[in-house]
């Protein structure tokens, strides 16, 4: 049976692809799909990437550091539209890429067809946790912003680390994020979901996808759930929960251990 401490030598063998490779396959208008899984399951299904997929290296490291700080009015709208299954739906975050150095202010929009489309700038490091701060920060969000008019506030912050793949024809990017944890802004509260393993299969259009081949074979569904409701969920007792309650007992089960919601009585 495969360890996770099989997943490292895994990914030594794939051919590497570079930052500046990546650029053809940003895929900023897209379709996602995501699946959950743990870390066993993931070392099991890495078993079969060799000769499928490239893996993006960057400063030698074939993992990568990521943080993100997500934007929200006081009542949590952004979240609550989520929560209410409303099609049409924004996030607006700053992501730092650790190892890069480097950091963006983002808009990520995902509408009623199912697309996902994603705008952004780079900002200064030291811009990083402050979103009105700048006129260019100021024009972008005007522009790209219709969640609300309303000043949002930092609400949820998250770390976690990410591998990322390629496909041989570069038409989809496959996004592997572990060792998840948040920190709460506005309540205080950490929460870590270390043991979960969220996967997303990037696509442009219906092209054919190996990756979503190997899950099938594996007999793993796709299951859809967010780092930042995650992460409210887990730290935040005064938002609505009752839609997430069944995909909270799948991830506790699925991880082996309770992931509690903070709204609920201990």
């Amino acid at each position: 049976m495969a360890s996770p401490s099989d997943l490292t030598d895994i990914l030594q063998t794939l051919p590497s692809i570079s930052l500046e490779e990546m650029s053809a396959v940003k895929l900023m208008n897209r379709t996602d799909t995501k699946y959950l899984l743990n870390e066993q399951m993931l070392a099991g299904l890495a078993q079969q990437w060799p000769g499928l997929f490239y893996v993006q290296e960057n400063l030698y490291l074939r993992t990568a550091g990521y943080k993100t700080l997500y934007f929200d009015t006081p009542d949590a709208l952004t979240y609550t539209i989520h929560h209410n299954q409303q099609l049409h739906r924004q996030k607006v975050r700053e992501r730092i890429y650790v190892e890069s150095n480097l950091c963006f202010l983002e808009v990520k929009n995902k509408v009623n067809t199912g697309r996902t489309k994603k705008k952004r700038i780079a900002i200064p490091m030291e811009e990083f946790g402050s979103l009105y701060d700048t006129a260019a920060k100021r024009d972008f969000l005007r522009e790209k912003v219709w969640v609300t008019r309303d000043e949002l506030q930092p609400r949820l912050q998250n770390a976690f680390r990410r591998i990322t793949l390629v496909n041989r024809q570069r038409t989809e990017r496959i996004t592997i994020d572990s060792g998840i944890s948040f920190h709460n802004l506005l309540t205080g509260r950490d929460a870590d979901a270390s043991g979960l393993v969220i996967i997303e299969v990037k696509q442009d259009g219906n092209c054919p996808s190996d990756f979503k081949r190997l899950l099938r074979e594996a007999r793993i569904q796709s299951h859809g759930l967010s780092k930042y409701c995650l992460g409210m969920l887990l730290t935040d007792d005064r938002i609505k929960y009752n839609r997430f309650k069944p995909k909270m007992r799948f991830v506790s089960d699925l991880i082996g251990r309770e992931l509690a919601i903070a709204a609920l009585p201990s």
